[in-house]
């Protein structure tokens, strides 16, 4: 029996969920409060150092980082193979899965502070939310935290994040020119992995790039449509984020297009 600790609303969670879905594999759940501060706690700790989430347990072994889980499940349960049929297709999938890994997730984090998570780290006690920070092993993310509370969607960080995802959503769209899917014709751990944060940009209302290109329209609208999305990522929607996500939505939505907006015209005139 495997058992996932997870959170869910975490885009990382809900990856693997997605993941462990279109396996058709069953899974015990073990859910943290991340603002309790569960991933802190010394048990969880001793699974997974870097106090983040998912870790899978699967017997005696112990997998962290998502990315590593998800290829593992496609190890233990190859059918249906989830990494393309062939050399290339399983490349130009970790091209995808790397970028996640390479600053993409934490631009989505940034994103998602700024317009909205800022909003529950202000309605804790502050003496609470000193402690919470000083306990985190991940510096940067706390930098994040730290220019969230402050700055909201002026953070300095804020702007460079959300080019970042519109770069994405523009990879996506020459890539899927050529195939249905991310990394060809089989939908592979790249789209599985895609699918949360296309899910977070919508919540936020960040989702005009989506919009935007009708091939990366047509593709999410599929992959949403998958029972494994149903299962992994939309039924652990909670409605408390929900609700804060609707709260902020069309302000993000107004900032966004300015921000972009202004970006072309530099970028013009460059």
């Amino acid at each position: 029996m495997m058992t996932l600790y997870h959170n869910d609303m975490s885009v990382c969670s809900a990856k693997v969920r997605m993941a462990l879905a279109e396996k058709g594999l069953e899974w015990e759940s073990e859910h943290l409060n991340l603002r309790a501060g569960d991933a802190q706690r010394p048990d969880y700790v001793a699974l997974n150092p870097n106090q983040v989430v998912p870790t899978l347990v699967h017997g005696e072994r112990v997998i962290v980082e998502s990315t590593v889980i998800c290829e593992y499940l496609d190890d233990v349960s190859p059918d249906p193979p989830l990494r393309g049929p062939d050399p290339y297709a399983r490349a130009r999938m970790r091209l995808w899965t790397k970028q996640l890994d390479e600053g993409a997730h934490a631009a989505i984090g940034m994103l998602s502070l700024c317009v909205a998570f800022r909003e529950q780290h202000l309605d804790r006690d502050p003496d609470e939310l000193k402690r919470y920070l000083a306990a985190m092993v991940d510096a940067a993310r706390r930098e994040r935290i730290a220019q969230a509370l402050e700055f909201a969607m002026d953070a300095p960080g804020y702007a460079p994040a959300l080019a970042r995802w519109e770069r994405i959503v523009t990879e996506m769209d020459a890539a899927l020119a050529r195939g249905p899917w991310l990394a060809g014709e089989a939908c592979t751990l790249a789209d599985v992995a895609y699918a949360p944060y296309l899910a977070r940009l919508e919540h936020l209302g960040l989702d005009d790039m989506v919009r935007a290109r009708p091939r990366v329209t047509e593709w999410w609208s599929r992959l949403a449509a998958r029972p494994a999305f149903q299962e992994g990522v939309r039924r652990w929607f909670n409605p408390s984020y929900l609700a804060l996500f609707d709260r902020q939505r069309e302000k993000a939505r107004a900032h966004a297009r300015r921000l972009l907006a202004l970006k072309r015209v530099s970028n013009r005139s460059c």
